[in-house]
């Protein structure tokens, strides 16, 4: 069996798959889109991480033990992260490289990777636009993407590339940090596709684009 694709996000991408057998070669053909996702907590007031990086106010006021949020189901279903230079060195920071997947970095820089994949990661640099980043991956058959970090899910959401946000509201106001959102020259439409409370005070909203 034999499978092929590739392609640009945003459109069908042909998979062929020969199957060989003594009746001859039967080709069944499939299509793939490339599609790109972000899942991230923030305080009400917008803010991913303070302007040290720091995530602590993400875990709460205490009183409700911390669940993953989904998390972990969404993480599942996707085929590789795609991330900035100072998230990877926050990832870093961690007492265990966190992802099973394969990870990009997107830098102008040279960070260290070597000590990445001395922990076990499957990570690669790239300094490429957006649509550079979607089209080398999907070429390679990464197909389901997650756009983390704030400088990195901006530039992916002003490309147009974003489909899905998976926003998890902290009940906090931190006044200043990491934002997540930046300038767009242009609305994006949203649909609400679903609604989610969690205890401590904790809201989920999913968003498709429209």
């Amino acid at each position: 069996m034999k499978i092929a694709g590739g392609g640009e996000r945003g459109r069908a991408l042909p998979v062929v798959v020969d199957l060989c057998g003594p009746t001859g070669d039967v080709t069944i053909f499939a299509f793939m889109r490339t599609t790109c996702s972000v899942f991230c907590g923030l305080s009400i007031d917008g803010y991913i991480a303070r302007p040290d990086g720091a995530l602590d106010f993400l875990e709460g006021d205490g009183t409700a033990e911390l669940g993953d949020h989904g998390y972990e189901a969404f993480v599942a279903g996707v085929d590789a992260i795609v991330m900035g230079r100072r998230s990877f060195e926050k990832v870093m920071s961690f007492d265990a490289w966190p992802y099973t997947r394969k990870v990009v970095v997107l830098s102008g820089g040279a960070p260290d990777l070597a000590a990445a994949r001395a922990r076990g990661a499957d990570v690669e640099l790239l300094n490429a636009t957006p649509n550079d980043v979607v089209g080398r991956l999907a070429a390679n058959g990464y197909h389901r993407l997650y756009i983390d970090g704030g400088l990195t899910v901006q530039r992916f959401l002003r490309a147009g590339l974003i489909d899905r946000l998976i926003v998890t509201r902290v009940p906090v106001l931190i006044g200043q940090g990491i934002p997540l959102f930046g300038a767009l020259e242009g609305d994006i439409p949203l649909k609400l596709v679903a609604s989610r409370s969690f205890p401590g005070g904790l809201v989920q909203c999913e968003y498709v684009r429209r």
